[in-house]
């Protein structure tokens, strides 16, 4: 099995920065792809950012050049630095990690974030 624990979330004022971290533990040689989704209140969890094994990217639309991703394999940490932070982008967000062999998904509890006008 694989726990998933994130950190770092927070109320933070529109333009500034939070730092989301996800440590890994367990059976954390049965990761792949991970990344961070997101669920606003009243509203789909969504994908934020991904970032594979070897250190690929994807971001959706509504946070590229804003979010970055980032991955630390040796520590089995991965990394969601959130610049220029919006009303918008509130919401809980979750680590997400998908295993190597089965078609299955690992989740954090979530941490709120919350942004201020």
């Amino acid at each position: 099995q694989v726990q998933l624990v994130e950190s770092g979330g927070g109320l933070v004022q529109a333009g500034g920065s939070l730092r989301l971290s996800c440590a890994a533990s367990g059976s954390t040689f049965r990761l792949n792809d991970m990344g961070w989704y997101r669920q606003a209140p009243g509203k789909q969890r969504e994908l934020v950012a991904v970032i594979t094994n070897g250190g690929s990217t994807n971001y959706a639309d509504s946070v590229k050049g804003r979010f970055a991703i980032s991955r630390d394999n040796a520590k089995n940490m991965v990394y969601l630095q959130m610049n220029s932070l919006k009303p918008e982008d509130t919401a809980v967000y979750y680590c997400n990690a998908r295993d190597r062999w089965y078609p299955k998904d690992y989740w954090g509890q979530g941490t709120q974030v919350t942004v201020s006008s």
